[in-house]
């Protein structure tokens, strides 16, 4: 049974007191439905809402059950590597709390979760037999759903890598891609009734780039030669993990989900040269995934050092990369911004620029708030990201799979939370987001980052990003003020004009 939503005056959800939320110092008042035409932009029947979460930051019981250890288990508990010593052991302890955790996304009347797949709690060393425990696990999740009415869309890979693969070389080596098409297939066998839409890789960009080139995320490594393999090796995983999935299950409707970043221009000083940036920026925020998974190819402005060599390119690996996928899932959460100037003196808000490009440098403008992880907030970025990638994929589906904030959150002294930068940031999106519809983008989704604050990777807990805070020595849920205006949205399925 459902928990109860909010009631009529809107000050609860799942029993908890909530204030109604104000942006820009204006109470949201939600009119009837037949007043959606009075101030408000409706999405189109049908629509999906959802939450989205990842295994390792909410799930816990890193040790239970026949749960392998992750690369995330190893790189969390090296000195050092996350901020306060954190890491996933316990979390949001959401493998023991889902019931809770569903009982709370259907007070809010969310009809979709979007949850990954721990791979080493399904299959310990990332080979062979399945564990039945875990995959029980998630199957017991999705009845939980679906007893709320609310639809699984599964993960298969958000960065917890069994450790035993990374052992044997990671994403690095191909291997790990063949490991994945099995794992893909044991999982779409175990769920498929249960599961009809599939999601195989999560910002592989980040894999590649965080944790194999820089370091900042697991594995930790600083080798550019291994981030170019992992960088094919995912996309290739991708294509095998499509063709596993249909083969098991006809019906899936199966897609990757991509970080995505506008590249916005300012200024007209040196048009050619930003020009010219703005191109090798894009290719390599965003065409290096984007362009195989469309079109079957790298892109051709990208920079050099982040293309995978030819070696590693083998007979029908780029058209198994290219096969169709039924939609596309977009995290969103900035842009990057370029504008004429000297990277060797750089000024206030300016970077040296991924292009390399002498001349030109990436801003963060003034006029731009930022949220607690510093990001800019940039709705309009949104809406420019979904027209071009509607424009480049016509009539494809487009799920926004990941958006949010993170805030500085406290409960205050009544137990409340109340977290009005989240509120404007989601306003702003959503009205972003509807506008696109508006003009003709197939947008077919929106899944907030996320359901609850949880373990922030190499932040640890300091970052907070859910709608429900999460007291993390009770494990206590607090619907926040933002939980209530999304519930608004939902139930609506509209979102109040900007003012």
């Amino acid at each position: 049974m459902a928990m109860p939503g909010p009631g009529a005056d809107g000050h609860s959800v799942n029993g908890h007191a909530v204030e109604t939320p104000e942006i820009d110092g204006h109470s949201v008042t939600w009119q009837t439905p037949e007043g959606h035409a009075n101030g408000r932009l409706v999405f189109p029947p049908g629509f999906t809402w959802g939450s989205a979460s990842a295994a390792y930051q909410i799930e816990g019981a890193t040790t239970a059950d026949g749960r392998g250890a992750s690369v995330w288990d190893t790189f969390a508990h090296a000195p050092g590597n996350v901020r306060g010593g954190d890491t996933g052991d316990i979390a949001c302890d959401a493998y023991h709390r889902y019931r809770e955790d569903v009982a709370l996304m259907a007070s809010l009347g969310l009809n979709s979760y979007r949850f990954s797949v721990s791979w080493p709690r399904v299959q310990p060393g990332g080979r062979g037999a399945a564990n039945q425990k875990g995959v029980d696990y998630y199957r017991q999740l999705l009845d939980e759903l679906a007893e709320h009415c609310i639809a699984g869309a599964l993960t298969l890979y958000h960065w917890d890598l069994p450790q035993e693969l990374q052992d044997a070389g990671g994403w690095a080596a191909r291997d790990t891609a063949l490991r994945f098409a099995d794992y893909a297939s044991m999982l779409a066998d175990a769920l498929g009734d249960r599961v009809r839409h599939w999601i195989t890789l999560n910002e592989p960009q980040v894999v590649a780039s965080h944790g194999y080139r820089s370091g900042e995320h697991a594995p930790g490594l600083h080798d550019p030669d291994a981030a170019t393999a992992a960088t094919h090796h995912l996309l290739v995983a991708h294509g095998l993990a499509t063709t596993a999935i249909r083969a098991a299950v006809p019906d899936a409707s199966v897609g990757i989900t991509l970080d995505l970043h506008p590249v916005r221009l300012l200024g007209d000083a040196r048009p050619d040269v930003l020009h010219q940036a703005a191109l090798i920026t894009d290719a390599d925020l965003n065409g290096m995934y984007l362009e195989p998974v469309l079109r079957g190819r790298y892109p051709e402005h990208a920079s050099k050092a982040l293309l995978p060599p030819g070696s590693l390119i083998r007979s029908g690996d780029m058209a198994a990369i290219g096969q169709p996928v039924d939609f596309i899932g977009v995290n969103y959460y900035s842009s990057a911004y370029l504008r004429a100037g000297d990277a060797d003196d750089l000024r206030r808000n300016e970077s040296t620029p991924r292009c390399g490009l002498p001349g030109v440098v990436e801003y963060s403008p003034d006029w731009l708030e930022r949220t607690a992880m510093g990001w800019l907030v940039d709705a309009d970025g949104l809406y420019e990201l979904l027209m071009k990638l509607s424009k480049d994929a016509p009539g494809l589906p487009l799920f926004i799979t990941e958006n949010g904030c993170a805030a500085e959150d406290y409960v205050n002294p009544e137990g409340l939370v109340n977290d009005p930068e989240r509120v404007r940031y989601l306003h702003q999106h959503l009205a972003a987001a509807a506008r696109a519809i508006e003009d003709g983008v197939n947008l077919a989704g929106y899944f907030v980052w996320s359901l609850l604050d949880n373990f922030e990777w190499g932040w640890g807990y300091q970052k907070r990003f859910g709608i429900i805070f999460v007291d993390y020595a009770t494990q206590h849920r607090i619907p926040k003020s933002s939980a209530h205006f999304y519930a608004g949205v939902v139930r609506a399925n509209a979102v109040p004009a900007l003012p």
